[in-house]
């Protein structure tokens, strides 16, 4: 298989989420050391990230992926935290960079105007088919990381070095979402709109198990626009945010969340996808790279 039709591999896996999400933000965590919280509905919230990877280090010698030697794969777990690191110190700093206030102005506004909205919106939200929302939105999300997984997979098994990097850098970007969703949930501590008095009133869970920020639209978000980035055409676009948005629509649809949770949830994820993917891609592959750098290196 040719490298033009890697957007064609990815297509597939694409399509079934446009078709099968519909759902609106986040499950939480259901695994050992995460509590349940009480809900006047028998829903059950459970979300699984995992799985974190990206191989880039800076230096002055001129490479590529293609050319990168087999020892760049070894010491995964010491590079890994490396840029765990850095990448958390950039994308904290980048709400203050002059060149994104604007968006930050945009966000703020947005989730200004739907926490004011928030219960007048639910309102309008049916109480019924709220388990088959959530199962779309669980198989939709399930269905976008197994086709970023084929790509990765396809990439690793032909050395196509575009292909692993679409992998590599869709696990590093869900690793980084992880940690600014993982404190936030905890901090926020919001209810959600069938659970307690009804308002969504914050600081009320102590787990990971609550509405705000909404983790589907988080997730999917962010890997959206890292194949969104990775493969710039608009059929892939529109693929990839389609299906991000449906999900973060269908969960709210399912009642997990308020809107003002998937919005946040949405912009999050979107804003670190982007920021991972134009810190570590490698522009001879991409069209969208706008690496810093002069150079860059594998």
């Amino acid at each position: 298989m040719h490298l033009t039709n890697i957007p064609k591999l990815f297509l597939a896996g694409v399509t079934a989420i446009a078709f099968t999400v519909a759902a609106p933000c986040q499950t939480t965590l259901s695994a050992p050391g995460f509590l349940a919280t009480e809900s006047s509905s028998p829903k059950t919230y459970d979300f699984d990230a995992s799985a974190f990877r990206m191989d880039f280090d800076t230096g002055d010698d001129q490479g590529s992926a293609s050319t990168a030697p087999p020892k760049q794969h070894e010491g995964f777990m010491k590079r890994m935290l490396k840029r765990g690191l850095e990448d958390q110190k950039g994308l904290y700093a980048a709400p203050f960079k002059p060149s994104n206030i604007k968006w930050d102005i945009v966000v703020l506004a947005g989730t200004g105007a739907f926490l004011a909205t928030d219960r007048r919106i639910e309102t309008h939200v049916s109480h019924s088919n709220f388990q088959v929302y959530q199962n779309i939105s669980n198989a939709s999300l399930a269905g976008l990381s197994a086709s970023l997984a084929g790509v990765w997979l396809y990439g690793i098994k032909t050395d196509n070095p575009h292909a692993k990097e679409t992998g590599e850098l869709a696990v590093e970007t869900l690793a980084n979402t992880f940690l600014f969703y993982a404190p936030m949930q905890f901090i926020a501590g919001r209810q959600r709109p069938d659970e307690g008095n009804g308002k969504g009133d914050f600081l009320k869970h102590h787990a990971m198990n609550s509405s705000f920020p909404a983790g589907h639209a988080m997730f999917t978000f962010a890997m959206a626009s890292v194949v969104a980035h990775e493969y710039p055409k608009l059929w892939v676009q529109v693929l990839a945010y389609g299906a991000a948005t449906t999900v973060a629509f269908s969960r709210a649809r399912a009642r997990d969340h308020w809107a003002s949770d998937t919005f946040v949830g949405g912009a999050l994820g979107l804003a670190i996808g982007t920021h991972i993917f134009h810190s570590r891609c490698d522009p001879e592959l991409s069209t969208s790279c706008h690496h810093r750098t002069r150079k860059w290196q594998p």
